[in-house]
């Protein structure tokens, strides 16, 4: 990988990181810094590390609420609300990927809960204050500090059974959050070396875990990739390449997915408004063209390349690309709807 050592800790930032095999052994010590007693938030896919965090809380352990679900529907956010309330926690735990931290979020935007981030997906969610509620086919996304996990611990053996579709989605995720803050903050050197590194660490494991899903090593290179990419979505915000991604999980296409076969057209359009992020991801992946070399990481990693394939009918392009412009996401050009109607049909051939 890239000489990172093995483990370590960050203080002083927004969010407390602990980083290594084994970590997941703390979680307990972390809740008792911050409260009395937890609510574990996890989907179903987590249930044996689950059942020994419930175990390692004992009398702390307030409860757990296993229906996380992608997108976060807004009445499955009010049960949640309601399941806290009920429980008394004063400690959220998410346990999973972007469903699960997103789930958590959503109770602390109203409870105002600690978050402690466990992630066993790439998304990068657990990193930024940003949540996301959906409803009658429309995503709400927002920025807000109290959502923002206090704590995030990072342990590589918590990957070695993710599904090599999701992990190949769930990367491309984050390398889409290493692209974006690439054009979206071209003049901050310290987003664009970490989203330089991010995409480069996550460039060197995606196509290596379909091969060698549990090597613990490649498992390290690519969480601490989704660690660099969701420290930068957190600090350049998002734009148009999210903004269409959004706007399609509203439309009920799958949000990790989505963004692998969205990455390579945003990028192909914006290639001539923003060459120095070109320049910088060509580098990052050692590829002559920034698109092309996405596209072919998504390929290679065994990620999905084309709308078409998600479930994106036709008819739907034009609502699609209409939602988006009305919200005039941020780019480093002007952008239509008719221009999103061009990267849409570009990312249902599948091929920029």
């Amino acid at each position: 990988m890239t000489g990172f050592p093995d483990g370590f800790d960050i203080d002083g930032l927004p969010t407390r990181v602990l980083f290594g095999t084994g970590r997941r052994a703390e979680v307990a010590a972390e809740v008792a810094r911050l409260g009395r007693s937890a609510l574990l938030v996890t989907g179903r896919s987590q249930a044996a590390f689950v059942a020994e965090l419930e175990q390692a809380l004992g009398g702390g352990h307030a409860g757990t609420l296993d229906g996380a679900v992608e997108h976060v529907p807004v009445p499955l956010a009010e049960r949640a609300r309601a399941v806290a309330r009920e429980t008394g926690a004063d400690v959220l735990v998410a346990v999973g990927g972007g469903s699960s931290v997103g789930l958590a979020k959503a109770i602390a935007l109203t409870g105002g809960q600690p978050v402690v981030a466990v992630p066993t997906t790439y998304s990068g969610s657990e990193m930024t204050p940003i949540w996301g509620t959906s409803e009658g086919g429309r995503k709400t996304t927002g920025r807000d500090e109290r959502v923002r996990p206090r704590v995030v611990l990072y342990d590589p053996e918590l990957t070695l059974d993710l599904p090599a579709a999701t992990s190949a989605a769930s990367g491309m995720n984050a390398v889409a959050h290493c692209v974006e803050a690439l054009w979206l903050a071209p003049a901050n050197p310290l987003v664009g070396a970490l989203a330089e590194e991010g995409l480069r660490e996550l460039a060197a494991a995606l196509p290596v875990l379909r091969r060698s899903p549990r090597d613990v090593a490649v498992r390290g290179g690519a969480l601490r990739g989704a660690w660099l990419a969701g420290t930068v979505l957190a600090a350049a915000g998002t734009g148009l390449h999210h903004k269409i991604c959004h706007v399609l999980g509203g439309l009920g296409l799958p949000h990790a997915q989505v963004h692998a076969a969205v990455l390579p057209a945003v990028t192909a359009f914006l290639a001539d408004a923003a060459p120095g992020a070109v320049a910088r991801i060509r580098r990052s992946l050692g590829v002559a063209d920034a698109a092309e070399g996405l596209w072919q990481l998504a390929a290679d990693a065994g990620a999905p390349t084309s709308l078409a394939d998600l479930g994106l009918a036709p008819e739907q392009v034009d609502e699609a690309a209409d939602l988006v412009a009305q919200a005039g996401p941020a780019a480093p050009r002007r952008v239509t709807a008719d221009d999103v109607r061009s990267i849409l049909g570009t990312a249902l051939a599948g091929r920029p």
